[in-house]
């Protein structure tokens, strides 16, 4: 019996993790189509395509799928004009959260969102109510093998950015929005193709946190990820990497 509840609980979660990977794809493939109707469908020219491919590559979207999403914008079709809203409010313990948003009907958008902020025991906000408490950023990622620490800050400073940060992980490079473009093409002239490229919400201000807020925000983040009108969930929350493994584990 033990094994097979083990079973049964890994085909569970497998199913969601598959049902996950459809609905990013879904939001992935809708972000190119907006960005090809908006700024053309050459990712050389038009950064925001360029980014969201990156963000297809990262998540392994196979190039049919992104080759359908840019050929939709191209094509033209009826019923995918989307606009883009960005949501801002307070999740527990007075965290801030900026959800952006594609939406082809507002008032369903903006009811389904107020909703799951009252239900995860918060609360949506009017417009700049958290947004002064983070900076509009372009991000760029590399791998931590592409270059020493070093390297990397000192091809990012050369190419404009405002900062590298070196992590466990990966390089993180931030700059100005209006020179994503131009950072992140002179940094692949010496490194190769970025593991990342976008413009992301980086906290200028941080809310720590206790376990059980932490454990209500992260049901209200997942819950408004799951909404498919939801493209990006965004928070100044920190909690001890104790608490954090311990409920990522639960």
């Amino acid at each position: 019996m033990a094994g097979h509840s083990q079973y049964s609980n890994i085909m569970h979660r497998k199913g969601r993790q598959d049902a996950k990977r459809a609905k990013v794809f879904s939001k992935i493939g809708r972000e190119i189509t907006v960005a090809a109707k908006l700024g053309g469908a050459d990712p050389g020219g038009n950064p925001r395509l360029r980014a969201a491919i990156l963000w297809a590559r990262e998540e392994s979207m196979p190039n049919d799928r992104i080759k359908k999403a840019i050929d939709t914008a191209i094509g033209g079709a009826a019923g995918d004009d989307y606009e883009a809203i960005t949501y801002e409010g307070y999740g527990p313990g007075g965290v801030a959260v900026i959800v952006e948003s594609l939406t082809n009907n507002r008032n369903r958008t903006a009811g389904e969102v107020r909703s799951t902020f009252s239900k995860h025991g918060g609360n949506l906000g009017e417009t700049n109510s958290v947004s002064f408490m983070f900076d509009r950023v372009g991000l760029i990622t590399y791998p931590l093998a592409k270059a020493s620490a070093d390297a990397m800050f000192e091809a990012a400073v050369e190419s404009g950015a405002e900062n590298c940060e070196t992590g466990d992980e990966f390089h993180e490079i931030t700059c100005r929005p209006d020179d994503l473009a131009a950072v992140r093409d002179a940094l692949e002239e010496k490194f190769g193709e970025a593991t990342k490229a976008a413009f992301v919400w980086k906290p200028n201000v941080m809310a720590e946190v206790n376990e059980d807020q932490a454990q209500s925000l992260l049901k209200l983040i997942d819950t408004l990820e799951d909404n498919d009108d939801v493209q990006t969930v965004t928070t100044n929350f920190e909690v001890s990497e104790e608490i954090m493994e311990k409920l990522l584990a639960s």
